[in-house]
């Protein structure tokens, strides 16, 4: 089955849909630099550096599947919320594109605040736009510790399926056991140059991470998040007021930082995936990232839903 991405980052959500067995025909992302790290982890991918709002959708017409984590600004509760009127928001061209696309399925990641009160009628609106193409639209919010990553990270995963699929897809279950704490996730890393502390440190970290904060392109440079995430990581025994180059030395006393490939597996990132640039770009891109165990959980059941179609249609041919 066959998707195109949008807004693809640095390919959290397209790597969950190639675990779930999905072909990127073509990811869209506009920033140069997550495009680059897109290519340097799958140089067969083609990879558009594009502006979604320019974008033509039209040789695309018939992929399986519609992606994208579309800007998260316009409904974070850290920003103004503006929504609709926020110039960032990419929700009227998801609709165009879908339009001239008509794939079969459409999943679409963003922050909680999308599902504020505040965004009610725009949601309604939304619905509606989404009926006039011949689509049902659904959304949850869901917990990234729910699949087995080491940090609760509430998303809102939207999906929209052709009428004709709308029962055949189920929201996929959550994991019957919690995630590994942060000190059984990163011990190995963390003790990396011979830390000789890591193993207390390690005991100490016992519990899962808090949501790791990106930051904005203006805004936010290479630390774990606010005052309040910054206590949340003291209290694992993380100074988060910057990211680290190194895994502690032997002889380390204090509280250690982490690196961007910690922060990388905290999101769900395998350790072979690599991010183009220097720190602040590469942490950026491993914040704002979608935990790509959480985009295999919902793709897996969006294939399992198309393939039910596609029985159907050969034995209506049949």
């Amino acid at each position: 089955m066959h998707s195109i991405e949008f807004c693809a980052g640095a390919g959290g959500q397209a790597l969950g849909l190639e675990q779930a067995g999905f072909h990127h025909t073509a990811l869209v992302e506009i920033e140069p630099d997550f495009a680059k790290t897109l290519r340097l982890n799958r140089p067969q991918w083609d990879v558009r550096t594009a502006d979604m709002n320019q974008f033509d959708g039209r040789p695309f017409k018939g992929v399986d599947i519609l992606t994208g984590g579309l800007p998260c600004p316009p409904f974070s509760v850290a920003g103004r919320q503006l929504g609709e009127k926020d110039e960032r928001n990419l929700f009227p061209a998801a609709i165009r594109l879908i339009d001239e696309i008509r794939p079969k399925a459409v999943m679409i990641e963003n922050v909680r605040g999308f599902l504020s009160p505040v965004f009610e009628n725009y949601r309604l609106f939304l619905k509606a736009e989404f009926k006039k193409l011949g689509y049902t639209i659904d959304w949850r919010l869901m917990n990234s510790s729910d699949f087995g990553v080491p940090q609760l990270r509430p998303r809102v995963v939207i999906v929209a399926l052709r009428n004709d699929l709308v029962e055949a897809f189920d929201w996929p279950d959550v994991l019957p056991h919690n995630p590994p704490t942060v000190g059984e996730t990163l011990r190995d890393l963390m003790g990396a140059n011979g830390w000789l502390g890591v193993k207390r440190w390690a005991e100490l970290a016992n519990d899962i991470a808090p949501t790791i904060v990106g930051g904005s392109k203006k805004h936010g440079g290479p630390d774990l998040g606010p005052t309040r995430a910054r206590k949340a990581w003291a209290a694992l025994g993380v100074e988060g007021r910057s990211i680290a180059e190194e895994a502690p030395e032997a002889d380390f006393c204090g509280m250690p930082r982490l690196t961007v490939r910690m922060v990388a597996r905290i999101q769900g990132f395998p350790d072979n995936w690599q991010f183009y640039g220097r720190k602040t770009t590469a942490y950026r891109q491993v914040g704002n990232a979608f935990p790509p165990p959480v985009a295999k959980a919902v793709a897996n059941n969006l294939k399992i839903a198309l393939a039910v179609q596609k029985v159907f249609s050969v034995r209506a041919v049949a």
